[in-house]
């Protein structure tokens, strides 16, 4: 079943109160500091575990924010923080001679991306942690990050944006999906129950003036397109 935007912003009370259920059953804290190292029940059943948690928004919002990413046959394609893969495979339909290179280091996650990717010549996973020094200079054409940034403290975020330039060719994209800039204060209930749910560090993200710091970081701003009610948001940068 699928639902509309209006019906997951009407529904994700319920959705947050399901994954409070999910959180204790994996023994993980509800607003822990960080959810960037996902482990154990949580790490292995990922993928349903969103699609439930989204009450099966998910997976169609995915495919239509990676439409959004205008991907030619040939790209080659950096995902910061890949998990199971599952966004890499949707990537994969628009390209031929392209390759998406995924970069995770959580063993449950790492094990599903590997028995996805086994299939599939042009779909890599490297063991990298996207916050240190990056072996990658003027390859790709884009680079995605999925609500991972949101999860590392700022000077971690930076050196995260300052791996991502430097990754790509010239003129090349930048795709940030995450949460949008608001202030948590004025929103309603159902949001703010959502980040008490979400890592700590996730209402620091929201106060952020992000296009100021990434015009610092040597991007443009290209594109925006916002969901479920200006909550999320994906952001297409262009390397200067």
């Amino acid at each position: 079943m699928n639902f509309s935007q209006e019906s997951v912003i009407i529904l994700l009370p319920y959705a947050i109160k399901n994954f409070k259920k999910v959180l204790k059953k994996a023994g993980l804290p509800y607003g822990a500091e960080s959810y960037v190292e996902i482990r154990g029940f949580l790490a292995r059943h990922y993928d349903t575990l969103l699609d439930l948690a989204t009450v099966g928004f998910y997976k169609n919002f995915i495919k239509n924010v990676i439409s959004k990413m205008n991907i030619q046959p040939n790209d080659m394609i950096l995902d910061m923080g890949a998990g199971t893969g599952r966004n890499d495979l949707l990537m994969l339909d628009y390209l031929e001679e392209g390759k998406v290179v995924g970069l995770e280091i959580g063993e449950e996650m790492k094990k599903q991306f590997q028995e996805k990717s086994c299939y599939h010549d042009n779909l890599k996973l490297i063991e990298l942690r996207i916050e240190k020094d990056l072996p990658f200079e003027d390859e790709f054409d884009k680079v995605f990050i999925s609500f991972t940034l949101h999860g590392f403290e700022q000077e971690d975020r930076i050196k995260i944006i300052e791996n991502a330039n430097k990754a790509l060719k010239k003129r090349g994209k930048f795709f940030i999906l995450d949460y949008n800039e608001f202030d948590l204060s004025k929103e309603p209930f159902y949001i703010k129950g959502l980040f008490r749910l979400e890592c700590d560090l996730a209402s620091d993200y929201v106060k952020r003036d992000w296009k100021n710091i990434l015009k610092e970081c040597g991007f443009s701003v290209q594109n925006l397109h916002l969901y479920l009610k200006n909550l999320i948001r994906l952001l297409e940068l262009e390397k200067y």
